[in-house]
């Protein structure tokens, strides 16, 4: 006889979308106690693809996307001091010995100039600055936020796509695996949440549903995009957990 052990207090719709991601490419985010016969697993992969059961498994697909206006101030008010701080790129370090080192992607060719306990020798000092980027990158979003696989970020782009649009994306990380983009239109934006998570392959989008983005008018004037903004986004595959995204961003506009 047939028999599946299910979990307590799961709707039909997430054991049906919990099930596939086991069964397909492994859980991504924890596990799920189901045992079951290749009978019923044949049948939950069935039920997943056929749209009648009102949801997909790709993350945001049947979201409403709900555009948030945008409230244009003359001069927005707040804690900016976050893009005087400035950081190294995330592989560059200061050694035991004082110099900055590099670890992980590295350029090729820079082992063969330290000795065995990682000091730089002396004499290749200038060839390898020449190779690794010790540039001092300043800060450009100060935040907080709840998304899967996120560690924090410093770094944002504005990057200006023709007249009236503008795409901003934060900076993923070896902790961060999720981005905040916010695609500007003239007075409306469309913020998202993109996860490329270390465990399941393929991108997973949050779509925003409410929140708010005041930006600086003055200083829009100017090329630079300061703003304040708050978005709460449509945590697809776990409803009850909150996910938000919040702060303020300073940072050049690029043109391409």
């Amino acid at each position: 006889m047939l028999r599946a052990v299910v979990p307590t207090g799961i709707s039909l719709r997430q054991l049906l979308y919990r099930s596939y991601l086991l069964i397909s490419c492994g859980h991504p985010f924890k596990e799920v106690p189901i045992k079951m016969s290749n009978w019923i697993k044949n049948l939950l992969i069935l039920s997943v693809g056929f749209p009648s059961f009102g949801f997909a498994v790709d993350s945001g697909s049947n979201d409403k996307v709900s555009p948030i206006t945008i409230q244009w101030i003359d001069n927005l008010k707040g804690d900016f001091s976050f893009r005087t701080k400035w950081s190294y790129s995330e592989e560059v370090y200061r050694n035991e010995y004082g110099q900055l080192s590099c670890d992980g992607l590295c350029p090729e060719g820079i082992e063969s100039m330290k000795d065995d306990d990682g000091k730089i020798y002396p004499d290749s000092l200038t060839k390898f600055y020449q190779l690794v980027d010790t540039t001092h990158h300043f800060h450009s979003i100060s935040c907080e936020a709840w998304c899967y696989e996120w560690g924090g970020t410093d770094f944002i782009t504005a990057k200006q796509t023709d007249k009236n649009r503008i795409i901003c994306s934060s900076q993923k990380s070896a902790g961060t695996h999720c981005s905040l983009i916010i695609e500007i239109s003239g007075d409306a934006c469309l913020p998202r949440i993109e996860l490329r998570s270390i465990s399941m392959p393929g991108l997973k989008t949050y779509y925003c549903k409410g929140g708010f983005i005041k930006i600086d008018k003055n200083s829009r004037a100017q090329g630079i995009l300061k703003a304040e903004f708050d978005f709460d986004f449509n945590n697809t595959y776990e409803p009850d957990q909150k996910m938000f995204w919040k702060g303020k961003m300073y940072t050049l506009i690029e043109k391409q």
